[in-house]
């Protein structure tokens, strides 16, 4: 019989408000990671702090905002209306104190329960506080939600405003770096949700005319549109539509009072069901909603009183009230879309009728393909049953509508030896494996019919569940685990092809990645380093001293499940797969995977020479 626990009043604790962050940073920032995703926690400690510089500009109060990232250090520094000088500390380091409790000073603004500056305080190394205003100034200072000094009122002829500089703890963000990428999308969409502010970043410029206009322009190629952007505008409501020619899934940007909504929620489901209705009553016909969504790229931005999310760090909708007078967000979505959108297309029959003739393909290619989906699907289902492509993980297993927020992710490995070792050493709650049988098929250039009759395609899609939408993929991350020798990479390269072909989408939002596995162990008696690159190599020689022991792994099969567990755990070090703006998916892929051409080789060869010139330094 197991020994009773004791439960006595020395069992129960009360934690001050920095003590609570950072024993439980997940609760206000979502994940840690290391700078990898975009959606990591160091981006969020960003965000927190922008948003209150977004909520002054919406006020009214200071149209520049300044950032700079230089190395693990961030300065933000707005020219709103400064943070009241007697409240200075308060404010970053009480919780539960701020403006935006007094909806007078604040009306629909992104932040609004108290939390965000002080979880960053509370997981900073580092954090300074200074607030100007009426000719005077008061700064405050703290190491890691401690304060260490505050200096008094003195007199200034600094611009009004407030800045706020800081440093993540790294004890709790581990082998960290800020991508310059991720920072600039999120200082993007700012701009769009608020056209007329003016944010620079490290001394580039980011400034928006046309709103979420702009958002799509710079999303889909102009000669990838099927119809000029259609931009409508409401009282707190803004919509952008368009749809692809080559694209065949869905794709939606959403935001709630300028925050970025990337798990949707319930104007996200409002908006998608307002397209439809509309679109089959302007026509006349009861078209399928699939047939009409296929392809669409489109924006929504709506405002709503005291929003409730469904986390601290705000990335699903779950107000289902827009506050005040007006009525639900379901209805209000509706009746703006409705009337809206339903005059554009009686005033732009152009328009109208290059729709039209979009839905109707949809229509005929959705009803060719009907009879190899059922099979694709049964095939999919029988597969899953038996277990024999995909190891899922237990989110997955008891709930297949979890929010893809609790980071599952999914590993797609090429062989058995390398699916072993994966299977064996990953995280079953949260970790997935998809196993690749040899090299998957060059899908360039071919149309979707491939992905149901190529088995590998059809069982990865049904895997992933995104078919139909983003919004229903079941795995936030999804990483490519391919040997780092010349099979592995041409793998990563018809499999990058495979998404970008298909469902681009999955790059766009951030959700590819390539696993960094090591090339090399080097150890002695006493330690073992793994290392990624020739320098790293080179390092733990010379670190170590001596004659240590040199193992070159030659592919992931040749990686113990035992050690393996370093590389998918806590030190997991991924690479993005991200898309250059500057260049459409046509012409990437016509590059890399279409015909060889004499500039293509040269590519190849200045890069060898590249590489070869590398490994000799």
């Amino acid at each position: 019989m197991s020994k009773e626990t004791k439960y006595t009043e020395d069992n129960i604790r009360s934690l001050d408000w920095k003590e609570h962050i950072r024993m439980r940073p997940g609760m206000y920032i979502g994940k840690l990671g290391d700078g990898s995703s975009a959606d990591d926690g160091i981006y969020i400690l960003v965000k927190e702090v922008l948003d209150n510089s977004i909520d002054e500009y919406v006020m009214g109060a200071g149209k520049t905002i300044e950032i700079s990232i230089q190395g693990d250090k961030v300065i933000v520094r707005d020219y709103g209306r400064g943070i009241p000088l007697g409240k200075v500390v308060d404010v970053v380091s009480k919780m539960n104190t701020g403006g935006k409790y007094d909806s007078r000073a604040f009306k629909k603004s992104v932040g609004l329960n108290g939390v965000g500056t002080k979880a960053v305080n509370a997981l900073s190394a580092y954090f300074r506080v200074e607030s100007t205003r009426d000719g005077k100034s008061a700064s405050a200072e703290f190491e890691k939600g401690n304060l260490t000094n505050q200096d008094t009122l003195d007199e200034t002829s600094r611009r009004r405003g407030t800045k706020v500089s800081f440093v993540p703890d790294n004890t709790i963000f581990k082998h960290y770096k800020y991508r310059t990428e991720y920072v600039a999308k999120m200082l993007k969409n700012y701009v769009y949700l608020n056209p007329g502010l003016t944010i620079i970043f490290n001394g580039e410029k980011y400034f928006s005319e046309n709103g979420l206009k702009d958002l799509l322009s710079d999303n889909i190629n102009e000669d990838d549109r099927l119809y000029p952007i259609i931009h409508l505008l409401g009282n707190d409501i803004e919509i952008a539509i368009t749809h692809s020619k080559t694209q065949y899934s869905e794709e939606y940007h959403s935001f709630v009072n300028g925050q970025h909504t990337t798990q949707g929620g319930t104007h996200q489901a409002a908006f998608r069901e307002a397209v439809v209705k509309t679109i089959r009553e302007f026509y006349g016909k009861n078209y399928e909603a699939s047939d009409i969504r296929k392809s669409i790229v489109s924006a929504i931005s709506i405002k709503v009183m005291e929003p409730v999310f469904e986390s601290q760090t705000k990335t699903k909708l779950g107000s289902t009230e827009m506050g005040g007078d007006l009525p639900t967000v379901r209805t209000y979505i509706n009746d703006f879309v409705k009337t809206k959108l339903d005059n554009f297309l009686h005033k732009n029959s152009d328009v109208a009728e290059a729709l039209q003739r979009k839905i109707l393909q949809a229509e005929r290619e959705r009803k060719d393909l009907s009879g190899i989906r059922k099979l694709a699907r049964e095939r999919a289902k029988k597969a899953s049953l038996h277990n024999k492509k995909l190891r899922d993980c237990r989110v997955h297993l008891t709930d297949s509508k979890k929010d893809r927020n609790l980071e599952s992710t999914l590993f797609i490995t090429e062989g058995d030896s390398a699916s072993g070792s994966i299977t064996k050493s990953r995280d079953v709650n949260t970790q997935a494996v998809f196993s690749l049988r040899g090299k998957p098929l060059n899908s360039y250039n071919m149309s979707k019919k491939i992905v149901y009759e190529n088995e590998e395609f059809n069982l990865l899609q049904a895997a992933l569940n995104i078919e139909e939408s983003l919004e229903d993929l079941r795995y936030n991350n999804i990483v490519i685990a391919t040997d780092a020798d010349v099979d592995g990479m041409h793998i990563r390269l018809l499999l990058i092809t495979f998404f970008l072909q298909f469902f681009p989408e999955v790059i766009k939002e951030g959700h590819l990645y390539i696993l960094q596995t090591p090339l090399f162990r080097v150890r002695n008696k006493k330690e073992t380093i793994y290392c990624y690159s020739e320098q790293e190599r080179r390092d733990a020689i010379q670190k170590l001293s001596g004659k240590p022991e040199i193992t070159r792994f030659k592919g992931l099969g040749e990686i113990s499940p035992d050690e393996f567990v370093h590389f998918i755990g806590d030190d997991i070090r991924l690479d993005p797969v991200m898309l250059d703006k500057d260049k459409s998916i046509e012409d990437l892929l016509s590059f890399y995977m279409g015909k060889n051409t004499p500039s293509r080789q040269e590519f190849i060869i200045e890069n060898l020479k590249v590489e070869l010139d590398a490994v000799e330094d």
